[in-house]
C-alpha cells in the first residue's frame, strides 16, 4: 500500500510540476543576440586583410 501511494505521489507531482513548465508565457522566447562589434575568427582576418588593400569588405 505504501508502495503504490509513494509511486502515485511522486509521478503526480511531476506531472504537476511539466504541466506548471508547460503553461509558461516566457518557454520558448528568448530575446535575440547583440550583434558583435568586431568580428572574431576567420572574419577578423579576412576584414582586416581586406582593409589594408582598400578593398570593400563582405558587410
Amino acid at each position: 500500500m505504501i508502495d503504490n501511494f509513494s509511486i502515485a505521489l511522486s509521478h503526480g507531482l511531476l506531472l504537476l510540476a511539466f504541466w506548471l513548465l508547460t503553461r509558461r508565457e516566457d518557454l520558448d522566447r528568448e530575446p535575440p543576440p547583440e550583434p558583435d562589434a568586431e568580428p572574431q575568427g576567420f572574419g577578423a582576418a579576412r576584414r582586416k586583410h581586406a582593409n589594408r588593400k582598400g578593398a570593400p569588405t563582405d558587410a
